[in-house]
């Protein structure tokens, strides 16, 4: 079942004069025709500019199209009377928790969407202290967010979203600010609320976690060139590398001894995989 379809999206950017006249239009998007299933983990992948970001935010109505659609559960998202309704579906997470923190109190940030939508206290209640444990913050509940690492932080950004109910997460790029133990954090809680089947959609510049997902879309220029699993992806290294990508170091160690002669896979992504299919080669 698709819970995010785009059909031929296009996308411009308006660049205005200092008299405020729009002057041109810079491309953005150009003809993406992408489905998201229900339940799937699925990575998107570009340089800077090439369209990732600006895709991610038509998921949730953040940006409508220029031309063409964009349909969440079947709801077409330039429909400003179903934004509401699009946005319980589709939640987004940005790359800077600190910009998305606005309580003084971790509990209070998680519950400050769910007060401003009405929601009975006696619910807030719930549904907070369910998403903090979820995403094990729970314990910070009473802390100050300002005192927490930068993965705690991002945890307490998806606690918040996570509050709403949402059947699908869009985060883009948030582990860009983390050091490598807030990076492991994140994405044990993403990975963990994918089990749990909530839909989500990745946008990243790590090629370890696009990795991780079951599916992975290349972007270029604002168009999708690549779509497929990730070992499908990552086994085309020069491919990615035309498009200003690199691959996991496992994979790229796979690539250069390949062209050394070891005939070791051309689709290893981890490390277990790659001592394995050593260990074949030389035993």
């Amino acid at each position: 079942m698709k819970i995010i379809k785009t059909e031929n999206l296009d996308f411009d950017y308006e660049i205005y004069d200092d008299k405020g006249q729009v002057t041109e239009m810079n491309p953005a998007l150009r003809g993406v025709n992408l489905t998201v299933q229900k339940g799937e983990f699925l990575a998107i992948l570009g340089h800077n500019g090439s369209g990732k970001s600006t895709l991610a935010k038509h998921f949730n109505g953040i940006l409508t199209p220029t031309r063409g659609k964009v349909f969440v559960n079947g709801i077409d998202v330039s429909d400003e009377e179903k934004i509401y309704e699009i946005r319980q579906t589709v939640g987004m997470v940005f790359q800077n928790p600190d910009n998305q923190i606005v309580a003084a109190i971790v509990e209070e940030d998680v519950a400050f969407a769910l007060e401003n939508l009405g929601v009975p206290p006696e619910e807030i209640r719930e549904r907070i202290d369910e998403a903090m444990k979820l995403v094990d913050i729970y314990k910070y509940h009473k802390h100050a967010p300002h005192r927490l690492s930068g993965g705690q932080k991002q945890r307490v950004a998806i606690a918040g979203v996570i509050a709403m109910h949402p059947k699908c997460i869009v985060l883009d790029e948030p582990t860009a600010m983390l050091d490598p133990k807030g990076r492991k954090e994140v994405m044990k809680t993403i990975k963990m609320l994918n089990g749990k089947g909530v839909t989500v959609v990745l946008i990243t510049h790590y090629m370890e976690e696009a990795a991780q997902a079951e599916r992975v879309v290349v972007m270029d220029k604002g168009a999708v060139i690549m779509d497929g699993t990730p070992k499908e992806i990552f086994s085309k290294v020069e491919r990615l590398k035309e498009v200003g990508l690199d691959v996991p170091q496992v994979t790229e160690l796979a690539y250069e001894l390949k062209k050394e002669g070891v005939e070791i896979p051309a689709d290893v992504l981890n490390e277990e995989e790659c001592v394995k299919s050593l260990i074949n080669i030389f035993k």
